[in-house]
């Protein structure tokens, strides 16, 4: 069984990870076409895990902010004037969910967490994955005309460090792992994984740093820079992925949802990203105004 699943996400990932290098290099609206398809189908999830324990919230509502979130940062790359557009959007989907509520669900629906979850989840899961847009475009903000290649490179930097992550978990995890991290939440995550994993994010920032970041025209970031990175994405990987196992364990389901064969859904693929991308935009928005 471990091995036809191992052989599964090897498939996946065959196919997945170049064609996600080549819609991260295309960038502009391939990218973001293909961003606000996750957060539709990521939010979505969400609110069938929410579904399952009896809660109804305006999944369409959601959606459809989701996807308007990315399509604002899609607009306006540029996240502090994208902001005032993704916080009118917010705004509208709040008060549009507690509208709908006092027709759709009333007294008797839980009306409380219908509004709640559809806010929060559209944020979760929309408002993180725009992040990929506005990494890709911070090269653009000081007019770098091979913007393809330099943006490409700043959106690859966290997901090959979240995958040098997710990889030295598992198989460390398999092969030595005993003591569990953090068995309420993800029976299967252990201590030894987590260490594994954060060894493995620093590795790989700081190879990938060496490789590719040391000489880029926006961003120069220095050795020390870019291992403290891998540390910090380290971190924010694993708590993504243990904020979304106790969401799936709420729910009693052990996926997400079955869109990739050996990896489970959207939110199962991404639960890490969704704190790593604002992190990274976060940092790299630091180092590029520090120099």
């Amino acid at each position: 069984m471990a091995g036809s699943e191992l052989k599964r996400r090897v498939a996946v990932a065959a196919v997945g990870i170049p064609a996600g290098v080549v819609v991260i290099y295309l960038g502009g609206w391939v990218l973001g076409l293909v961003v606000a398809a996750l957060a539709a189908l990521g939010t979505r999830e969400l609110f069938g895990l929410a579904q399952s324990r009896g809660r109804a919230p305006f999944t369409w509502l959601g959606v459809s902010a989701a996807v308007l979130i990315v399509g604002a940062a899609m607009w306006s790359p540029q996240f502090l004037t994208a902001i005032a557009w993704m916080w009118l959007i917010v705004l509208t989907l709040t008060l549009a969910a507690l509208v709908s509520a006092i027709w759709l669900r009333g007294t008797e629906g839980n009306p409380l967490d219908a509004v709640a979850i559809t806010v929060v989840g559209t944020i979760y899961v929309g408002g993180t994955l725009s992040f990929a847009v506005f990494i890709r475009e911070l090269p653009l903000a000081d007019g770098i005309a091979r913007a393809g290649w330099e943006g490409a490179v700043l959106v690859l930097f966290p997901l090959a460090v979240t995958w040098a992550s997710d990889s030295a978990a598992y198989f460390a995890g398999k092969r030595w792992g005993r003591r569990k991290l953090m068995p309420s939440v993800s029976p299967g995550k252990t201590v030894v994984g987590g260490v594994a994993a954060l060894m493995g994010a620093t590795l790989a920032a700081a190879i990938y740093g060496h490789l590719f970041l040391a000489d880029l025209v926006t961003l120069r970031v220095g050795p020390v820079a870019v291992v403290g990175m891998g540390v910090a994405i380290g971190v924010a990987a694993q708590v993504g992925d243990l904020v979304e196992s106790v969401l799936k364990r709420a729910a009693g389901v052990k996926d997400s949802g079955r869109l990739l064969p050996g990896h489970g859904g959207v939110l199962d693929r991404f639960d890490s990203l969704f704190l790593v991308l604002p992190l990274t935009y976060g940092l790299f928005y630091l180092v590029r105004s520090a120099g």
